[in-house]
């Protein structure tokens, strides 16, 4: 099976991106907010937020990938 990377709609806390990638990467979804937010504080916050808007609009939902409403 295929994995797919995409926005989770049950571990979602803004848009599920955080969520998502920690389900793709099989680890806890907290770590991975705490890294994002630790690494955007480090590069000036401006740069974080920004990525998180790219991310959240170029990774597809949940349902698009799985074909559920």
């Amino acid at each position: 099976m295929e994995k797919k990377l995409y926005k989770s709609k049950k571990n979602k806390m803004i848009a599920g991106v955080c969520g998502g990638i920690g389900e793709y990467f099989n680890i806890d979804p907290t770590l991975i907010r705490l890294a994002w937010a630790i690494l955007s504080i480090l590069t000036a916050f401006f740069g974080g937020i920004i990525l998180y808007i790219v991310a959240a609009i170029i990774i597809p939902n949940e349902y698009q990938i799985k074909g559920e409403d």
